[in-house]
Formats: structure tokens, sequence, C-alpha cells
């Protein structure tokens, strides 16, 4: 596997991407300046602490579908990463979250109102940087810009809120992830695809490739949560499950309500201590419920490679089907 997670790449198509890729790291970085140390200090945390760069680098992937505009999508795709770093900061506050990314989380190394004043300057620099687009496309940009951050907000109230109006449990779930994180993925496709001025037809394709990818994202971080050791995923096992986020595995054992699980789904509906974590975890393990998950992810990712077909053959279009396929393995 290669340094950008995408097995099978086209070794011409790496080289460049590779080359686009250390372009976002440092325009991440240098966007991030000013004459308030400590403001560039918190900024830089999350940024420092590394990430998978997943919209960033389908930004670049989907700007192979056009005319390459390479300046104008390496802002795009630093865009869409400084607004995810900034959701980040946010949720963290909202979450009480202790680490993010394996270092402390800025709430935590600072405070909650330092943490949410950084994820408002770092949406206030994503905005900077997309006015600085060619006239041509700003327009655009920040209506697209204005919408995606319209549903990521929708979708932390939801979440937030729970359940409403009728929606079953999994339903407000898989809507609450399309907001959150498809929303954010899919816009940062097709943003460089609009860059690159790829035909509105695939710009559309790249758009749902995208919003599916982040629900793939997801799942699969679901199934992490359960089924990985740490060793393998870098992730302790049962975080989920002890801070009460719900997942798709639970939410399925939940409304499935099978007798034998009343036990279970008693301590997956009440806070979960240290101590009964290890053995929670062991009982979903063996549960039937962990291969009806994987069956979803598949489906997911079936639908995902379905809508690429319709997109010229490429070694981009290549990249993107082996990026799906790592999407799924990475939870296997």
């Amino acid at each position: 596997m290669n340094k950008l997670g995408i097995p099978n790449l086209d070794k011409q198509l790496e080289l460049s991407l590779i080359s686009d890729m250390e372009k976002v790291e440092k325009l991440l970085r240098t966007h991030i300046e000013g004459e308030y140390p400590l403001v560039v200090e918190t900024s830089r945390h999350l940024i420092n602490a590394g990430g998978k760069r997943l919209r960033p680098l389908l930004s670049i992937l989907a700007g192979k579908f056009g005319i390459e505009e390479t300046d104008e999508i390496i802002k795009a795709a630093v865009v869409c990463e400084l607004t995810h770093l900034a959701t980040l900061y946010h949720d963290d506050v909202m979450d009480d979250a202790v680490l993010r990314r394996g270092v402390t989380s800025a709430n935590k190394k600072w405070s909650n109102a330092v943490a949410i004043l950084t994820g408002d300057y770092l949406f206030s620099k994503a905005s900077d940087l997309l006015a600085d687009l060619k006239p041509e496309f700003v327009q655009e940009a920040v209506h697209l810009q204005a919408k995606t951050f319209e549903r990521l907000v929708i979708g932390q109230i939801n979440e937030t809120q729970g359940a409403s109006g009728g929606l079953k449990q999994i339903d407000h779930y898989l809507k609450v992830v399309s907001d959150k994180t498809g929303s954010l993925i899919g816009t940062s496709a097709r943003l460089g695809a609009i860059l690159a001025r790829a035909k509105p037809e695939i710009v559309d394709i790249l758009t749902k490739y995208g919003e599916k990818v982040g629900l793939l994202f997801q799942v699969s971080d679901d199934l992490i949560d359960i089924a990985s050791s740490e060793m393998d995923s870098g992730k302790t096992p049962g975080t989920d499950l002890r801070e009460g986020i719900p997942t798709l595995v639970t939410l399925y054992v939940i409304e499935a309500n099978n007798p034998e699980d009343k036990e279970l789904i008693s301590k997956l509906n009440s806070k979960i201590s240290d101590e009964e974590l290890p053995a929670i975890i062991k009982q979903l393990r063996s549960h039937k419920v962990l291969q009806q998950v994987k069956n979803y992810l598949q489906q997911v990712a079936d639908e995902s490679i379905d809508l690429l077909a319709d997109l010229p053959d490429c070694p981009a279009k290549e990249a993107l089907k082996n990026l799906t396929y790592s999407l799924v393995s990475r939870s296997a």
C-alpha cells in the first residue's frame, strides 16, 4: 500500500497525486499564519497531528476528469480540509473528547472556548481561500460551500436532538451521516470537478460518488470500533461504545430487539463502564449483526462502483474504484 492509501495506483498518477498532496500540506500550513501566535498554534494543532486527508485527495482525483487547473484545485482541496478540521474542533467540545488523532484534543489542551473559536477561525480561513479562486468560479464555489456548511450544521443538530418525526433510529442515523460526513466529501469531489471544468454529468457522478464514500467511511469506522484490534486500526476498540455514540452495529442490535439480546440491548442503551466494555465487545464480535453491517458496507461499495461506470476510462477512475475497495478492506 502506498502512502496515499489507494492500492494498485497507476505509477504516473501516483507521482502526480503525491506531488499535489505535498502542495496541499504546504498550503494548509502557510495559510494559517498571522500576528497572533496562540491562534496559529491552536489552528495548526490538528493539522500537525496528521490525518487521512481523504477530502483533498478526492478533490485532486476529481480534477483529473477535466482540464487540470492545479493551483485552483489545490486551493479547493485545502478549503475542504480546513472546513473538516473546523468541524472536528467543534465536535470535540460537544463530545467532551480527550483525544483527537492521537493527540490531546484542543478543548482539553486549552479550553472549550478556545476550541470553539479556533474552529470558527478555520471556517473564516476556508472562506478567505475560497474567495481567492478565479472570478468565474467564486460564485458557484461560495454557494456550494454555504449549502455544505448548512448540511453540516443541520446534521449536528439532528444528531444532538435524536430521532424525531416518526423516523426510525437507523434511518435517522444514516441521514445524520449523510449530512455530517457525506456532504463535505461529496463537495470535495464536486469542487475538484467544477474547477477542472469537467462536464456537468461528470460533476454530478463524482458528487454522488463522494456522498457514498462518506457513508462507506463512517460505516467502516463503526465496524473498526468493534471488530479491529488497536494494533490493526490505531484506534482503541470500543471507543464509540464507551462514549455512548450510536453506530450502525449497535443500532442494528437495538432495532432487531431479539429476546436473546435483551440484556445486551439494555447495556447498549445505558452508559457502559470500563469494566463492562471488554465483555460487550466480545459479545458483539461474535454476534450475527457484524456480518449484517459488513453486508451493508459491501452494498454501499457496490453502489459506489456502479456510479463510476459512466465516467471515462482513465487511471483516475481506477483509482476511485481502488479507493472504494480500500475503504471496505480497512474494516475487514
